[in-house]
């Protein structure tokens, strides 16, 4: 695979571990770093972070191979594996760090998400619109080392049982046909 082929897609859908989980098992995507991106102080802290003060949101930086996912498809598993109808929160995780935000890349990823919003909005699905926030990427810090894998190296924490693991394996199901062999 030829790494200069490859693109980044910058997603937060609430705490990072679910995300990155997810996308680690998605054909086609080689690499996942949990961060953070869109705040105003420069390389945060997960305490920082959390304090809800610096305006990041915790994020994941995926890397994949166009010829193999597209950001289409990037996007549909994103838009299955959070809620993006609520402002500033995911499930019991509150605060502007949790929201809903695509961070996009190009003006090509910028049309295909506001393509693929509006047609999620026409469908109703959730009953209420997608406040999904659709910015230009901004500078990305990764998130400490014992957050990277965190999923696939605490599976039996209680975070991780409750929370995570029910979206691994929605996604899973759904994407059957999608994961990596």
């Amino acid at each position: 695979m030829d790494s200069q082929n490859l693109e980044l897609a910058t997603l937060g859908g609430g705490c990072f571990w679910c995300l990155e989980a997810v996308y680690d098992d998605l054909r086609g995507v080689t690499d996942v770093v949990s961060g953070y991106a869109g705040g105003r102080m420069r390389n945060p802290s997960y305490r920082d972070v959390c304090s809800g003060n610096t305006g990041h949101a915790e994020v994941v930086q995926v890397t994949f191979d166009p010829t193999q996912v597209t950001f289409r498809e990037i996007l549909e598993v994103f838009f299955t594996i959070h809620d993006p109808t609520t402002l500033n929160r995911q499930g019991a995780d509150v605060g502007t760090q949790y929201r809903s935000v695509i961070f996009y890349h190009s003006e090509e990823q910028k049309a295909v998400a506001e393509a693929l919003i509006a047609e999620l909005n026409a469908q109703n699905l959730w009953g209420r619109p997608i406040v999904t926030e659709l910015t230009s990427a901004p500078p990305f810090y990764p998130a400490e080392e014992y957050h990277q894998e965190y999923f696939a190296r605490n599976p039996d924490q209680g975070y991780c049982q409750m929370v995570v693991a029910p979206k691994v394996a929605k996604f899973r199901k759904k994407y059957l046909e999608r994961l990596k062999k």
